[in-house]
């Protein structure tokens, strides 16, 4: 179908700006489908530690970003890019970003033709910031939403700031995701425009009526003139003010989307398949019915989620904050260790070697409860290690068990039974951490009596790319 009834496009490129990496994606439109025609990804390395940065802050540079968004766009080929018609653009979701109506970036021109820079812009406080204690949570007003609010969700990030750092806010007339603002900066919007997708990330948000809860908040003094106006995903928010890298003035902006819903889109093609990603966090999703509504008020202790996806449906979801940073973290503690003892390890070497050492251990009766970041519904949650006998303390062992434990997790909170009586045949293997370790590929094969496949190409920037393809 064509986008707002124009002519099918042909050429469109889909961006998703990650935790950790921002990927841009060419899709081009061929007689057999939809075809990827090339790829970028630019790792941001934009974590922050600001002066400003609240105890447990999670905060990223947002010119680091952007910086990795033009080398991205810069690599891809010009006379491609000439082509593009529409623009779909995801990002990671929850987290929010503040800046300056009018003075939120700096165009200029680059090598490959006009580019933006952020320019009064505040630091992005991630879906990973803990600033938010369950005290401080408890203490805000009750939403009126079917997801429970947690640390890390754009609105709990704002009312932190209202009660700690009020100045702060001053500064900034919008806000957004970071997905939201390049959206804004490509289409000179005088008003952030938001997906709901993101909009119910952020918390205070009534999915069945797609509006704040402006009352609540107005009565607790939230600053309601930073909340962005609300759209469907799959519209168009506007077009590109300039032309960008090449890309010509008056392409077709689609509204931001959230990183897990269009990865979900670059692989769902049945109702009966699962999908299991597992990057720096994991997921596990399935469709729900059609017609399917959440419910009014969310079970705090539940750990399945309702996030909306698109044309009005939602997926259960259960997602666990523990995933490929568990991996990364271990390494980085093997690696510290090696270091108090003397010894120069890169972290890049000790990955394959501790996949290849448990590969060499089929079983461990070692049990590691991985949480070691908590998990939503449980904020309080920790890691755990037991039934450690002498035999099983090697490398292998040991990483066996927390790949084990990773998936274990994610079942515990979804479980089998649970997906059979969903009508669930398959299961998607997807993620980062999933395509690059093969103990956590053995592990899924293990614990879900489904078969399972894997979508090395399963990505949210094709995946938004896609949506634009498809969207009215």
């Amino acid at each position: 179908m064509a986008a707002e009834g124009g002519p099918v496009p042909t050429c469109v490129l889909g961006i998703d700006l990650g935790t950790t990496s921002v990927e841009a994606a060419l899709v081009t439109g061929t007689e057999r489908g939809l075809a990827l025609a090339q790829s970028c990804s630019r790792d941001t390395q934009a974590h922050s530690d600001s002066l400003g940065a609240a105890p447990q802050g999670m905060e990223q540079d947002v010119q680091k970003i952007i910086k990795a968004l033009n080398e991205c766009l810069a690599a891809l080929p010009q006379q491609q890019l000439q082509q593009v018609t529409h623009i779909g653009i995801s990002g990671q979701m929850h987290g929010v970003v503040f800046w300056k109506t009018d003075k939120g970036c700096k165009w200029s021109e680059s090598g490959t033709g006009p580019a933006f820079e952020a320019e009064q812009v505040s630091p992005l406080v991630t879906w990973q910031d803990g600033r938010c204690s369950p005290t401080f949570l408890t203490s805000l007003p009750r939403p009126q939403s079917h997801v429970s609010l947690a640390t890390g969700f754009g609105c709990a990030t704002v009312y932190w700031y209202l009660k700690n750092s009020p100045d702060f806010l001053k500064a900034y007339d919008a806000a957004g995701t970071i997905q939201d603002y390049v959206v804004a900066m490509l289409c000179d919007l005088k008003k952030p425009l938001m997906s709901v997708q993101n909009a119910a990330s952020w918390g205070y948000f009534n999915c069945r009526n797609k509006s704040w809860n402006t009352d609540i908040l107005k009565k607790s003094g939230f600053p309601v003139h930073l909340l962005p106006e609300v759209g469907d995903p799959g519209s168009i928010a506007g077009r590109t003010a300039c032309a960008w890298h090449g890309i010509p003035k008056g392409a077709k902006v689609g509204i931001a989307l959230g990183d897990f819903q269009c990865s979900v889109y670059s692989c769902l093609t049945e109702r009966t398949d699962a999908v299991l990603n597992i990057s720096t966090s994991a997921q596990l999703t399935i469709s729900m019915p059609l017609g399917f509504q959440p419910p009014e008020a969310p079970d705090p202790s539940s750990a399945v989620t309702y996030f909306p996806y698109f044309n009005g449906d939602y997926l259960a979801v259960a997602a666990s904050l523990n995933g490929g940073n568990v991996l990364a973290t271990f390494v980085g503690m093997v690696a510290q260790w090696a270091q108090e003892l003397g010894f120069q390890v890169q972290e890049s070497a000790i990955y394959p070697r501790i996949i290849q050492a448990a590969l060499a251990q089929k079983h461990s009766k070692l049990s590691v409860h991985p949480t070691i970041f908590g998990e939503r519904h449980l904020p309080e949650l920790l890691a755990s290690v037991s039934d450690i006998g002498a035999s099983e303390l090697s490398l292998g062992h040991v990483t066996r068990a927390l790949c084990r434990g990773l998936v274990e997790n994610l079942s515990s909170m979804l479980p089998v039974q649970h997906l059979e009586e969903m009508g669930v045949r398959r299961i998607l293997g997807s993620g980062s951490a999933l395509a690059r370790n093969e103990v956590l590929r053995q592990e899924v094969e293990r614990i879900f009596p489904f078969p399972v496949v894997y979508g090395k190409d399963v990505d949210a920037a094709v995946g938004a790319a896609m949506v634009m393809f498809h969207s009215k």
